[in-house]
Protein backbone atom coordinates (compact mmCIF):
# COMPACT_ATOMS: atom_id res chain seq x y z
CA UNK A 1 0.00 0.00 0.00
CA UNK A 2 1.29 3.52 -0.41
CA UNK A 3 0.54 7.07 0.59
CA UNK A 4 -1.23 9.99 -1.14
CA UNK A 5 -0.80 13.23 -0.17
CA UNK A 6 -2.87 16.14 -1.04
CA UNK A 7 -2.11 19.55 0.21
CA UNK A 8 -1.78 18.57 4.63
CA UNK A 9 -4.03 15.32 4.33
CA UNK A 10 -2.37 11.29 3.22
CA UNK A 11 -4.43 8.72 2.44
CA UNK A 12 -3.38 4.83 2.08
CA UNK A 13 -4.08 3.42 -1.21
CA UNK A 14 -4.85 -0.51 -0.98
CA UNK A 15 -2.94 -2.89 -3.08
CA UNK A 16 -6.19 -3.06 -5.17
CA UNK A 17 -7.40 0.16 -5.44
CA UNK A 18 -6.97 3.06 -7.89
CA UNK A 19 -6.48 6.20 -6.86
CA UNK A 20 -9.88 7.18 -7.81
CA UNK A 21 -11.07 4.03 -5.03
CA UNK A 22 -8.97 5.18 -2.15
CA UNK A 23 -9.47 8.77 -2.74
CA UNK A 24 -13.61 8.40 -3.02
CA UNK A 25 -13.28 5.97 0.00
CA UNK A 26 -12.12 8.58 1.64
CA UNK A 27 -14.56 11.11 1.01
CA UNK A 28 -12.59 13.02 -0.78
CA UNK A 29 -13.96 15.87 -3.19
CA UNK A 30 -12.63 14.19 -6.64
CA UNK A 31 -14.92 15.17 -10.15
CA UNK A 32 -15.62 11.68 -12.06
CA UNK A 33 -18.14 10.03 -14.18
CA UNK A 34 -16.93 6.83 -16.64
CA UNK A 35 -14.62 5.09 -14.19
CA UNK A 36 -13.00 4.02 -17.00
CA UNK A 37 -10.30 6.36 -18.58
CA UNK A 38 -12.93 8.02 -21.32
CA UNK A 39 -14.37 10.94 -19.86
CA UNK A 40 -11.03 12.36 -18.14
CA UNK A 41 -13.57 13.84 -15.60
CA UNK A 42 -11.39 12.22 -12.75
CA UNK A 43 -7.86 13.84 -14.18
CA UNK A 44 -5.36 14.99 -11.39
CA UNK A 45 -1.63 16.03 -11.37
CA UNK A 46 1.42 14.64 -9.82
CA UNK A 47 3.71 17.57 -9.44
CA UNK A 48 7.05 16.54 -8.05
CA UNK A 49 7.08 12.90 -10.30
CA UNK A 50 5.83 10.55 -13.18
CA UNK A 51 2.87 8.61 -13.15
CA UNK A 52 2.23 5.64 -13.78
CA UNK A 53 2.75 5.35 -17.52
CA UNK A 54 -0.79 3.91 -18.06
CA UNK A 55 -3.05 6.41 -16.20
CA UNK A 56 -1.72 8.89 -18.47
CA UNK A 57 -3.48 6.89 -21.18
CA UNK A 58 -5.47 8.76 -24.13
CA UNK A 59 -4.07 12.14 -22.79
CA UNK A 60 -2.17 15.03 -24.62
CA UNK A 61 1.24 15.40 -24.91
CA UNK A 62 1.21 18.98 -23.03
CA UNK A 63 -0.85 17.30 -20.35
CA UNK A 64 1.68 14.11 -20.00
CA UNK A 65 4.73 16.39 -19.64
CA UNK A 66 3.15 18.08 -16.79
CA UNK A 67 2.71 15.04 -15.04
CA UNK A 68 -1.54 14.88 -15.35
CA UNK A 69 -2.66 11.57 -15.88
CA UNK A 70 -6.25 9.85 -14.86
CA UNK A 71 -7.04 8.82 -11.30
CA UNK A 72 -9.05 5.78 -12.07
CA UNK A 73 -6.24 4.51 -14.36
CA UNK A 74 -3.69 4.63 -11.37
CA UNK A 75 -2.67 1.70 -9.31
CA UNK A 76 0.30 3.58 -7.85
CA UNK A 77 3.88 2.23 -7.64
CA UNK A 78 5.27 4.24 -4.87
CA UNK A 79 4.04 6.97 -2.93
CA UNK A 80 2.47 9.73 -4.12
CA UNK A 81 1.85 13.51 -4.01
CA UNK A 82 -1.50 14.43 -5.65
CA UNK A 83 -2.59 17.84 -6.92
CA UNK A 84 -6.26 18.36 -7.80
CA UNK A 85 -7.09 20.19 -10.38
CA UNK A 86 -8.56 24.08 -10.49
CA UNK A 87 -11.16 23.36 -12.72
CA UNK A 88 -10.85 26.66 -14.61
CA UNK A 89 -7.93 24.87 -16.13
CA UNK A 90 -10.53 22.79 -17.88
CA UNK A 91 -13.50 24.18 -18.46
CA UNK A 92 -15.04 27.16 -20.27
CA UNK A 93 -18.17 28.73 -19.07
CA UNK A 94 -21.27 28.54 -21.19
CA UNK A 95 -24.59 30.56 -21.55
CA UNK A 96 -27.77 28.23 -21.91
CA UNK A 97 -29.91 29.29 -24.99
CA UNK A 98 -32.70 26.20 -24.60
CA UNK A 99 -33.80 24.37 -22.56
CA UNK A 100 -36.88 22.18 -23.32
CA UNK A 101 -38.32 18.86 -24.12
CA UNK A 102 -37.86 16.57 -27.23
CA UNK A 103 -40.26 13.41 -25.58
CA UNK A 104 -41.55 12.59 -22.36
CA UNK A 105 -38.05 12.58 -20.47
CA UNK A 106 -35.85 13.39 -23.00
CA UNK A 107 -33.88 17.31 -22.64
CA UNK A 108 -32.93 19.52 -25.82
CA UNK A 109 -29.76 21.23 -24.11
CA UNK A 110 -28.16 24.41 -26.00
CA UNK A 111 -25.37 25.71 -24.91
CA UNK A 112 -23.77 29.14 -25.96
CA UNK A 113 -20.17 30.30 -25.90
CA UNK A 114 -18.62 33.80 -26.43
CA UNK A 115 -15.79 32.33 -28.66
CA UNK A 116 -15.23 29.38 -31.04
CA UNK A 117 -15.92 26.19 -29.38
CA UNK A 118 -13.48 23.84 -31.54
CA UNK A 119 -15.11 19.70 -31.81
CA UNK A 120 -15.99 16.99 -34.46
CA UNK A 121 -19.67 15.93 -34.30
CA UNK A 122 -20.16 12.80 -32.06
CA UNK A 123 -17.28 13.74 -29.77
CA UNK A 124 -18.70 14.34 -25.98
CA UNK A 125 -17.54 16.81 -23.05
CA UNK A 126 -18.61 17.30 -19.30
CA UNK A 127 -20.34 19.66 -18.12
CA UNK A 128 -19.86 20.64 -14.29
CA UNK A 129 -22.62 22.17 -11.88
CA UNK A 130 -21.65 24.32 -8.81
CA UNK A 131 -19.85 22.23 -6.43
CA UNK A 132 -17.99 20.03 -8.83
CA UNK A 133 -20.42 17.61 -9.90
CA UNK A 134 -19.49 16.47 -13.18
CA UNK A 135 -21.25 13.89 -16.14
CA UNK A 136 -20.29 13.36 -19.89
CA UNK A 137 -22.71 13.57 -22.67
CA UNK A 138 -22.67 13.51 -26.25
CA UNK A 139 -22.45 16.78 -28.59
CA UNK A 140 -26.03 16.00 -30.92
CA UNK A 141 -24.66 18.93 -33.57
CA UNK A 142 -21.75 20.05 -36.33
CA UNK A 143 -19.39 23.19 -35.42
CA UNK A 144 -21.05 25.78 -36.71
CA UNK A 145 -20.51 29.83 -36.60
CA UNK A 146 -22.97 30.25 -34.05
CA UNK A 147 -20.63 28.71 -31.18
CA UNK A 148 -23.28 26.44 -29.83
CA UNK A 149 -23.15 22.66 -28.11
CA UNK A 150 -26.48 21.00 -28.61
CA UNK A 151 -27.35 18.06 -26.22
CA UNK A 152 -29.98 15.45 -25.76
CA UNK A 153 -30.08 14.54 -22.04
CA UNK A 154 -32.52 11.92 -20.66
CA UNK A 155 -34.07 12.26 -17.27
CA UNK A 156 -32.68 9.08 -14.67
CA UNK A 157 -35.12 8.60 -11.48
CA UNK A 158 -33.13 9.66 -8.54
CA UNK A 159 -30.22 11.12 -10.94
CA UNK A 160 -28.65 13.91 -9.35
CA UNK A 161 -27.33 15.88 -12.49
CA UNK A 162 -30.14 14.97 -15.00
CA UNK A 163 -32.89 15.68 -12.27
CA UNK A 164 -30.83 19.26 -12.19
CA UNK A 165 -30.64 19.82 -15.40
CA UNK A 166 -34.19 19.12 -16.28
CA UNK A 167 -35.60 21.02 -13.13
CA UNK A 168 -33.57 23.54 -12.34
CA UNK A 169 -30.99 24.45 -14.96
CA UNK A 170 -32.45 27.63 -16.71
CA UNK A 171 -32.36 30.18 -20.19
CA UNK A 172 -29.47 32.07 -19.36
CA UNK A 173 -28.10 30.34 -16.62
CA UNK A 174 -24.22 29.32 -16.83
CA UNK A 175 -22.48 26.20 -17.00
CA UNK A 176 -19.17 24.69 -16.94
CA UNK A 177 -18.14 22.97 -20.13
CA UNK A 178 -14.92 20.99 -20.53
CA UNK A 179 -12.91 20.57 -23.51
CA UNK A 180 -14.21 17.92 -25.89
CA UNK A 181 -13.50 13.97 -25.99
CA UNK A 182 -13.76 10.98 -27.59
CA UNK A 183 -12.99 9.33 -31.01
CA UNK A 184 -16.36 8.48 -32.52
CA UNK A 185 -16.71 10.80 -34.66
CA UNK A 186 -16.98 11.30 -38.95
CA UNK A 187 -14.37 11.71 -40.88
CA UNK A 188 -14.75 13.09 -44.62
CA UNK A 189 -12.91 10.12 -46.24
CA UNK A 190 -13.85 7.19 -48.38
CA UNK A 191 -17.21 8.72 -49.10
CA UNK A 192 -18.19 5.41 -51.18
CA UNK A 193 -18.26 3.82 -48.09
CA UNK A 194 -21.56 2.70 -46.06
CA UNK A 195 -22.14 3.66 -42.97
CA UNK A 196 -23.79 2.12 -40.19
CA UNK A 197 -25.09 4.30 -37.61
CA UNK A 198 -26.93 2.23 -34.44
CA UNK A 199 -28.31 4.16 -30.95
CA UNK A 200 -30.40 3.40 -28.43
CA UNK A 201 -32.42 6.04 -26.48
CA UNK A 202 -30.08 9.20 -26.24
CA UNK A 203 -27.62 7.29 -28.38
CA UNK A 204 -29.39 9.17 -31.22
CA UNK A 205 -27.32 12.38 -30.00
CA UNK A 206 -24.10 11.71 -31.35
CA UNK A 207 -25.36 10.27 -34.53
CA UNK A 208 -27.12 12.72 -35.41
CA UNK A 209 -24.18 15.11 -35.31
CA UNK A 210 -21.89 12.35 -37.60
CA UNK A 211 -25.62 12.20 -39.75
CA UNK A 212 -25.29 15.62 -40.43
CA UNK A 213 -21.72 15.82 -41.14
CA UNK A 214 -21.60 12.98 -43.04
CA UNK A 215 -23.92 14.59 -45.58
CA UNK A 216 -23.03 18.11 -45.05
CA UNK A 217 -19.49 16.54 -46.22
CA UNK A 218 -21.23 15.02 -49.49
CA UNK A 219 -20.83 11.16 -48.52
CA UNK A 220 -22.05 9.47 -51.43
CA UNK A 221 -22.06 5.93 -49.68
CA UNK A 222 -25.23 4.35 -47.77
CA UNK A 223 -26.19 6.10 -45.15
CA UNK A 224 -28.12 3.77 -42.83
CA UNK A 225 -29.37 4.91 -38.99
CA UNK A 226 -31.33 2.29 -36.58
CA UNK A 227 -32.73 4.10 -33.86
CA UNK A 228 -33.86 1.62 -30.57
CA UNK A 229 -36.32 1.96 -27.85
CA UNK A 230 -38.48 -0.04 -26.74
CA UNK A 231 -41.46 2.32 -26.84
CA UNK A 232 -42.65 4.67 -29.23
CA UNK A 233 -42.78 7.62 -26.77
CA UNK A 234 -39.07 7.30 -26.25
CA UNK A 235 -38.09 7.88 -29.88
CA UNK A 236 -37.60 11.82 -31.22
CA UNK A 237 -36.78 13.56 -34.37
CA UNK A 238 -38.27 11.02 -36.54
CA UNK A 239 -40.06 13.74 -38.97
CA UNK A 240 -36.70 14.98 -39.00
CA UNK A 241 -35.04 12.08 -39.77
CA UNK A 242 -37.80 11.33 -42.25
CA UNK A 243 -37.43 14.47 -44.22
CA UNK A 244 -33.93 13.82 -44.75
CA UNK A 245 -34.76 10.37 -45.87
CA UNK A 246 -36.90 12.21 -48.86
CA UNK A 247 -34.06 14.76 -49.36
CA UNK A 248 -30.89 12.45 -49.53
CA UNK A 249 -31.42 9.00 -51.77
CA UNK A 250 -28.55 7.04 -49.80
CA UNK A 251 -29.84 7.85 -46.32
CA UNK A 252 -32.32 5.17 -44.49
CA UNK A 253 -33.73 5.53 -41.65
CA UNK A 254 -34.95 2.86 -39.39
CA UNK A 255 -36.72 3.49 -36.40
CA UNK A 256 -37.14 0.05 -33.69
CA UNK A 257 -39.16 -0.45 -31.00
CA UNK A 258 -38.96 -3.68 -28.80
CA UNK A 259 -42.34 -3.08 -27.06
CA UNK A 260 -45.78 -4.48 -27.96
CA UNK A 261 -47.39 -1.56 -29.17
CA UNK A 262 -45.74 -1.02 -33.12
CA UNK A 263 -47.24 1.74 -35.24
CA UNK A 264 -47.12 1.41 -39.29
CA UNK A 265 -43.89 2.79 -40.34
CA UNK A 266 -41.47 0.91 -37.55
CA UNK A 267 -39.72 -1.73 -37.59
CA UNK A 268 -40.29 -4.50 -34.31
CA UNK A 269 -37.61 -6.36 -32.28
CA UNK A 270 -34.62 -5.58 -30.91
CA UNK A 271 -32.35 -2.66 -32.88
CA UNK A 272 -29.61 -5.21 -32.95
CA UNK A 273 -31.58 -8.12 -34.67
CA UNK A 274 -32.77 -5.49 -36.95
CA UNK A 275 -30.08 -3.85 -38.41
CA UNK A 276 -28.38 -7.51 -38.77
CA UNK A 277 -31.42 -8.56 -40.71
CA UNK A 278 -31.75 -5.48 -42.79
CA UNK A 279 -27.59 -5.62 -43.34
CA UNK A 280 -26.39 -8.81 -43.49
CA UNK A 281 -22.98 -7.90 -44.99
CA UNK A 282 -20.84 -5.22 -43.55
CA UNK A 283 -17.41 -5.97 -45.42
CA UNK A 284 -16.15 -2.18 -46.09
CA UNK A 285 -18.68 -0.36 -44.06
CA UNK A 286 -17.57 2.02 -41.46
CA UNK A 287 -19.77 1.82 -37.99
CA UNK A 288 -20.62 3.78 -35.02
CA UNK A 289 -22.23 2.67 -31.78
CA UNK A 290 -23.84 4.70 -29.06
CA UNK A 291 -26.02 3.76 -26.40
CA UNK A 292 -26.90 1.24 -23.74
CA UNK A 293 -23.21 -0.92 -23.41
CA UNK A 294 -25.06 -3.95 -23.62
CA UNK A 295 -26.08 -2.94 -27.21
CA UNK A 296 -22.84 -1.69 -28.02
CA UNK A 297 -20.86 -4.47 -26.99
CA UNK A 298 -22.80 -7.28 -28.81
CA UNK A 299 -22.78 -4.76 -32.11
CA UNK A 300 -19.28 -4.78 -31.84
CA UNK A 301 -19.12 -8.12 -31.65
CA UNK A 302 -21.76 -8.88 -34.71
CA UNK A 303 -20.85 -6.38 -37.33
CA UNK A 304 -17.08 -7.48 -37.08
CA UNK A 305 -18.57 -10.92 -37.36
CA UNK A 306 -20.43 -9.68 -40.20
CA UNK A 307 -17.02 -7.92 -42.07
CA UNK A 308 -16.35 -5.04 -40.79
CA UNK A 309 -12.94 -4.04 -40.12
CA UNK A 310 -11.87 -3.52 -36.39
CA UNK A 311 -10.95 -0.27 -37.02
CA UNK A 312 -13.90 0.82 -38.96
CA UNK A 313 -16.11 0.29 -35.97
CA UNK A 314 -16.81 3.55 -33.39
CA UNK A 315 -18.17 2.75 -30.40
CA UNK A 316 -19.61 5.58 -27.73
CA UNK A 317 -20.83 3.38 -25.08
CA UNK A 318 -23.42 5.24 -22.19
CA UNK A 319 -22.72 4.77 -18.81
CA UNK A 320 -25.69 3.79 -16.91
CA UNK A 321 -25.99 5.00 -13.79
CA UNK A 322 -28.16 7.72 -11.84
CA UNK A 323 -26.58 10.74 -13.53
Amino acid sequence: MYKLTIEDNTYICQPDETVLDALLRENVNISYSCKKGTCHSCMVQSPDMLPPQVAQTGLKNTLKKRNHFLACLCHPEQDMVIKLPDQSEFYTDGTVVVNELLNRNTLLLIIAFKDAFEFNAGQFVNLQRAGGLTRSYSIANIPQESNTLEFHIRRLPNGKFSEWLHEELMIGDTIAVSEPRGHCFYLPERSEQGLLLVGTGTGLAPLAGILTDALAHGHSGPIYLFHGSRDIEDLYRINEMRQLVEQHENFHYVPCLSGKYIPEGYSHGRVNDIVLATLPELKGWRVFLCGHPDMVKQMKTMTFLKGAASADIYADAFLITPS
